[in-house]
């Protein structure tokens, strides 16, 4: 739902949440429970991300009965399908009118820094005055490249996957896709599909089978408690936090996409991409190890599936083995760029958040968030939707009702504990 600002250039409140995709949504359905006046500002319309930096074919890797949010639990007639990115908007959107979300539509934060007894937040649509702040713009909001593009030959396109919507944008010719998480596995699987001559440069990666025993594996991994493991609970946090995503694909046939499908239709695939030198691309040699890992650390987690089975005495279909990642005998170490071989390198080497608007000291080194479990290294400042922030499930849509309930009955003990400063009166306090 989108207000307008009756201050016209400038407004105080409470609390600015800076997105309005569904984490920040789900903080403001707390805030509003908890009485406490905010505003959500969103660059967009409702879900801009889910609308516009997506490929056209990209479905959640999650099953729909998992779509929930605060309030609202998925209500559609095919809970065991996944959505398309149109009909998360919608699904995010109904949510915004339905809880009647004080969302400021159009509204580009271009800076946030300490004033006052807060912070003021400047934008595009006049500037405001907040006695606490929730980060919610999402963690995926630009492509991470590794320093090898800069090396790329110049006549050889360059696409990441921000920018690649579907095959037709790609030059005739082979493509190069770089990463082996979901994102690089579904490029290069509907790549291959169009025709073209795929190579699949793979380094660390997550192993799972869409279905496992008979159910969707998100289901044993959140009936086993798996995904509610939170980050008290877990060992060596900083790495969990850089894990790829797991390669999944959500698809009406629940197909289980891996290294061995893609190798089934012809895609070619190497190690992982460690530098350009006279137009070839060079390739590690350690491909045959980290499959021989991936598949190591997928089979205990399908072990502790099974005995998770037996101790709850959950009737399932009996447990099952997957074929070891197939990797040839001699491994591919480069390839060169030109002709048709490689006409177009796609990067699905992961995403970062842009906090290029936050004018507060509490970034570190690589440009993240110096945070604990949401909760930010500066008075009143918190963050919501990062990898595992607080759970496992903190990236995933149904994983922000319990972050968001935490990071505001936080916030609001911060508000109770500093009582606003009367010396502020240079804006209108907004009623929303």
């Amino acid at each position: 739902m989108s207000l307008p600002n009756p201050c016209g250039q400038a407004g105080a409140v409470d609390v600015v949440v800076i997105g309005a995709g569904h984490c920040g949504l789900a903080v403001s359905f707390n805030l509003t429970s908890l009485g406490i006046a905010h505003v959500v500002l969103e660059r967009g319309a409702v879900a801009n991300s889910w609308r516009k930096e997506r490929w056209d074919s990209l479905r959640l890797l999650t099953p729909n009965w998992m779509s929930s949010l605060p309030g609202q639990a998925y209500e559609g007639s095919d809970p065991d399908g996944f959505m398309t990115m149109p009909e998360v908007a919608d699904f995010v959107a109904a949510y915004a009118a339905r809880i009647d979300a004080p969302v400021r539509t159009n509204t580009t934060v271009t800076r946030v820094h300490a004033a006052g007894d807060g912070y003021r937040v400047e934008t595009t649509q006049g500037n405001w005055q907040c006695r606490a702040l929730v980060i919610a713009s999402g963690a995926f909001n630009t492509a991470s490249l590794p320093k090898v593009s800069q090396a790329m030959p110049v006549d050889i396109a360059q696409v990441t996957a921000h920018q690649y919507k579907n095959p037709a944008q790609l030059a005739e010719g082979g493509v190069l896709v770089v990463g082996a998480s979901a994102t690089g596995l579904q490029l290069a699987d509907e790549i291959a599909r169009s025709g073209r001559a795929v190579t699949l440069a793979a380094g660390e990666h997550v192993r799972l089978p869409r279905r496992y025993r008979g159910r969707d594996i998100k289901w044993w991994m959140q009936a086993s408690g798996l995904l509610d493991e939170c980050i008290f609970e877990a060992e060596d946090l900083a790495r969990l936090r850089r894990v790829p995503s797991p390669q999944l694909v959500g698809s009406p046939d629940n197909a289980t996409l891996d290294l061995n499908a893609l190798r089934a239709q012809g895609v070619r695939i190497t190690g992982r991409l460690m530098g350009v030198r006279d137009g070839k691309a060079q390739f590690s040699g350690s491909l045959r190890n980290v499959c021989q890992l991936a598949d190591l650390k997928m089979n205990r987690l399908l072990k502790a599936i099974d005995e998770f089975a037996a101790d709850a005495g959950i009737d399932a279909a009996p447990a099952e083995t997957f074929e070891p990642t197939q990797v040839d005998a001699t491994a591919t170490l480069s390839l060169k760029l030109d002709g048709d071989a490689v006409k177009t390198v796609v990067w699905a080497t992961g995403f970062r958040p842009d906090y290029s608007w936050l004018d507060v000291p509490v970034l570190d080194r690589k440009g993240n968030l110096r945070h604990t479990g949401g909760v930010v290294d500066a008075p009143g400042l918190y963050a919501m939707g990062l990898p595992f922030m607080r759970r496992r499930k903190s990236s995933f849509m149904h994983g922000a009702a319990d972050d968001a309930r935490d990071i505001t009955q936080h916030l609001a003990g911060f508000l109770a504990n500093h009582p606003r400063d009367v010396s502020v009166t240079g804006e209108q306090r907004v009623a929303v």
